[in-house]
């Protein structure tokens, strides 16, 4: 089992930052992987170095970076000055540039309807990410396909607002969830 996945396993609560606010709980909070949601190039170094004072994984949602691009160069500058664990993204270009520079990458996906199920299973073989994120959290019969058709780590990010949401996305077959919701990040 790869080492991020036993991660994943050990630690099922991520920690969805959007602001400083959110920044300040999560590094006091007991999860151990941060997903960074917002931020701008001047400020996401310090924003990745306050998370690894904390010795926790730092994600960074580089499609949500302001003044970045996810191209090859935007994704060597997040490597090299903010230093995260990994990078999460919707473009398949920014998960195979993350690849590339030997970062670990979560795809970003939305599942509306059976034809971006059917997309998402042809771009997650095509880009191999480490995890896949699928949104909304709560599609649990979806969840049960995509790990079935992927054979990779799911987390389940989007509406997860209770504990019973955790639970069920869990029992879908997501390995980990992702929240904003701060009173879950202590679970």
């Amino acid at each position: 089992m790869p080492k991020f996945e036993k991660e994943l396993i050990e630690n099922p609560i991520i920690a969805a930052v959007r602001n400083e606010e959110d920044l300040d709980f999560a590094v006091l909070s007991r999860a151990a992987i941060v997903f960074v949601l917002y931020g701008d190039i001047l400020n996401i170094p310090d924003i990745c170095s306050k998370i690894r004072e904390k010795n926790k994984m730092t994600f960074i949602h580089v499609d949500l970076i302001d003044g970045l691009k996810g191209d090859f160069a935007g994704v060597k500058y997040i490597k090299h000055c903010a230093k995260p664990t990994g990078i999460i993204s919707t473009k398949s270009s920014t998960i195979r540039y993350g690849n590339q520079l030997n970062l670990l990458t979560i795809q970003r996906i939305f599942m509306l309807d059976s034809l971006s199920l059917k997309t998402g299973i042809k771009s997650i073989r095509e880009n191999n990410p480490d995890a896949l994120e699928v949104l909304p959290g709560i599609a649990s019969k979806i969840i049960g396909v995509l790990k079935r058709e992927t054979k990779i780590p799911i987390i389940a990010g989007g509406l997860i607002k209770e504990k019973r949401d955790i639970m069920e996305s869990l029992s879908a077959g997501a390995i980990a969830i992702s929240s904003t919701t701060r009173k879950l990040w202590n679970l």
